[in-house]
């Protein structure tokens, strides 16, 4: 196809748009990709021209954008999409129990991830539903459940096995769709430099080529919205949900060294132990741990740091302990020991506050200032800037537009 047959198409896609919406200038779409265990760093450390020159052009957090506690997948694509910490969305891990409906959550229990009641707050996809605008998800946590009784108009059960070309394919045939059938808001979700990180480690070759590689789909989405002529007509916002640090076999904390495995129930375990104590054995435990190991800090619930907002939602057991940055925690010695590949690689879940965690953060597109370099803040208020950025009442959240209203183009 020459380039003068390109134009033409994309000169009839813009007026058809136009005589669909009765030459009512709809707000631009915005797509919100994510790039899971991209920490910040690897834009600049690995091979990404893509990413490169959509943080050359517009916003970009060179430093990294800081995400909640505790660093894991779930909890921080939830806070995200509804600018609430996990204590008060409740999705405070990606195993988690409750006690109310004597339930357990994990990532991989499909019955508990499409039950509307372990997901609180509004997601922005129901935001965009309520208030007249349609929404899709290619994955996104939280979008596979009808929260408050609402799914997106369209969506996907994940499947990590679909390849990145053909989800990036969907998106733009999404954008296809007819005017009053389209989506204003669109979810995208690769795990590739996750996978990689925790196998190989955040400096590893293999990281590297998975960077690569999930650059080329944003390549394909990028030249797939230009040929559309919406390359400057669509919002985009690319970001992760936490970083990534090195493990190593030698650095683990066997929780059989200091207690007895039968004294708790563990709800989830590396490198964030969540731990429910059985009945009167919470004192013993705590005082067990609590000295135990020089890298491991532990805590009662109601004395964890109140940086983390991480006290409050009844999900949140009574013991907290969090190894220090590339330390793992397993249940028993004997399994560390034998398994010492398994130990090898990279890992997250840290504090928020180390560096190593923080996250990508680029935002391109008409609503976003034009190669702009902005300091480090908080995930928790991206729901507030992409309400904003669809013309959208939020809910109520932690978040605050006033602390990221300087990456936007209408600025004061």
């Amino acid at each position: 196809m020459t380039q003068t047959h390109r134009r033409v198409l994309a000169l009839v896609f813009v007026v058809s748009n136009l005589l669909l919406t009765g030459c009512r200038a709809e707000p631009p779409a915005l797509i919100l990709v994510s790039i899971d265990g991209f920490r910040y760093d690897y834009l600049e450390r690995y091979e990404a021209p893509t990413l490169r020159r959509l943080a050359r052009e517009g916003v970009h957090a060179a430093e990294g954008m800081q995400v909640a506690f505790p660093t894991k997948t779930f909890p921080n694509h939830y806070t995200t999409v509804t600018g609430l910490y996990p204590e008060h969305h409740g999705i405070i891990a990606n195993n988690m129990y409750d006690p109310a409906m004597d339930a357990w959550f994990s990532l991989r229990n499909r019955e508990a991830v499409e039950d509307a009641r372990w997901w609180g707050g509004e997601p922005l996809w129901v935001t965009a539903e309520k208030q007249g605008l349609r929404s899709a998800t290619y994955f996104w946590p939280g979008s596979e459940a009808a929260i408050e009784g609402v799914r997106p108009s369209y969506w996907k059960r994940y499947d990590g096995r679909i390849p990145g070309a053909e989800r990036v394919d969907t998106v733009l045939a999404w954008l296809d769709l007819p005017a009053d059938r389209r989506p204003a808001f669109i979810t995208l979700y690769f795990s590739e430099v996750d996978d990689a990180g925790h196998r190989y480690g955040p400096d590893a070759p293999e990281t590297a080529a998975a960077v690569a590689r999930v650059d080329g789909y944003l390549a394909r989405l990028v030249d797939g919205l230009a040929a559309r002529g919406l390359a400057n007509h669509v919002n985009l916002i690319v970001l992760s949900d936490h970083g990534m640090a090195p493990t190593a076999p030698d650095r683990f904390i066997a929780l059989d060294d200091y207690v007895d495995l039968d004294d708790l129930t563990i709800i989830d375990r590396d490198p964030v132990l969540m731990a429910r104590p059985k009945a009167g054995r919470l004192d013993a435990v705590y005082a067990a741990l609590r000295d135990a190991h020089p890298h491991l800090q532990v805590y009662r619930r109601e004395e964890t740091p109140a940086r983390w907002h991480f006290r409050t939602h009844p999900r949140i057991p009574d013991l907290i302990a969090v190894a220090d940055e590339g330390w793992r925690i397993v249940t028993e010695r004997a399994w560390a020991e034998a398994n010492p590949d398994r130990l090898a690689g990279g890992n997250h879940g840290y504090d928020n506050a180390l560096i190593s965690m923080r996250a990508l953060f680029v935002a391109h597109g008409p609503a976003f200032r034009q190669g702009l370099t902005v300091a480090p803040f908080e995930n928790v208020h991206l729901y507030a800037l992409m309400a904003h950025v669809l013309g959208l009442e939020p809910a109520p959240n932690d978040g605050t537009l006033e602390a990221v209203r300087h990456l936007l183009r209408d600025h004061p």
